[in-house]
């Protein structure tokens, strides 16, 4: 038997509200309407789903075990409605973020919301020496995700980690001369920390490999080249975290913080921030 789901609601509404005149009512149909509806339900099950007296409306035990079926149908199709409507959000989301702040869980967030806006469409850099900055001032990005100190206050903070120096594990430094570093080009907040902190140390030290690319600087630190800047859970297997070594000196915590440009607050990418701020938390991160 296929059952009318029309039917299915009315038979539960009239269970909810304890008769004919209130679930008519909630369904905006005449209390007639309802009756019929109730009748036809009845006719194809083959057997009394309720029990009409002049004072109460009682559901009969058949009725009790459809009641159970009927709202679990209803559940079904209202839940598949939900995800399959269409979606009156459209446009473009112009997205900016640093390789090392989403990794894994950047397409999974980006499949979500597909799914549930079919109709936008997303423009995504990840990179770590891009000036998300920059571009959002420039209105060249909508929102972005972007790295700065704790002291530096700006957007929705997302998540805060600490900065360390980072070799690899048989690194052993030139002796008699400065101490080598691999950074990413400017501008890039890991080099700008580390940059400053070095300039109140007294510690000799030299850029030795420059990299845009997060894999680059790894295959130049895992190689024994120099010593870099990581978040902590950046460092990889075959690396050893060498803060206070060599003359190093201890480097902060920063923050990853959601930042929008002037006119980037479309509906499509607040939504998209909205997935961004209610991310659960990232191991080794402090949460907002």
């Amino acid at each position: 038997m296929d059952f009318d789901p029309t039917l299915l609601r009315a038979f539960v509404a009239v269970k909810e509200t304890g008769g004919f005149t209130r679930a008519a009512q909630r369904l905006h149909l005449t209390q007639s309407a309802v009756s019929h509806q109730i009748r036809r339900l009845e006719e194809q099950v083959g057997r009394p789903l309720l029990h009409r007296t002049t004072r109460r409306l009682t559901v009969t035990e058949d009725g009790e075990d459809f009641l159970r079926y009927a709202r679990q149908i209803l559940e079904t199709l209202d839940a598949m409605t939900q995800r399959f409507q269409p979606s009156p959000i459209s446009g473009v989301v112009r997205f900016g973020v640093p390789d090392n702040f989403m990794g894994d869980r950047l397409p999974p967030l980006l499949s979500q919301f597909a799914r549930s806006f079919p109709a936008t469409r997303m423009e995504v850099s990840v990179s770590m020496h891009l000036d998300l900055r920059a571009m959002i001032r420039a209105g060249e990005l909508d929102l972005a995700v972007v790295m700065s100190p704790p002291d530096c206050v700006e957007g929705a903070r997302l998540r805060r980690t600490q900065l360390v120096w980072a070799a690899a594990e048989n690194f052993e430094p030139p002796a008699g001369a400065s101490l080598p570093l691999a950074f990413f080009p400017k501008p890039c907040v890991n080099r700008e920390v580390a940059g400053a902190a070095l300039d109140a140390a007294t510690v000799e030290w030299h850029v030795v490999f420059t990299s845009a690319s997060p894999h680059g600087i790894r295959a130049a630190v895992l190689a024994g080249l120099g010593v870099t800047v990581l978040t902590r859970e950046d460092v990889e297997p075959g690396m050893k975290i060498v803060d206070g070594r060599y003359g190093l000196p201890p480097l902060p915590s920063v923050d990853f913080s959601l930042i929008w440009s002037e006119g980037g607050q479309t509906e499509c990418a607040c939504r998209f921030g909205q997935l961004i701020l209610e991310m659960p938390d990232l191991p080794g991160y402090e949460k907002a």
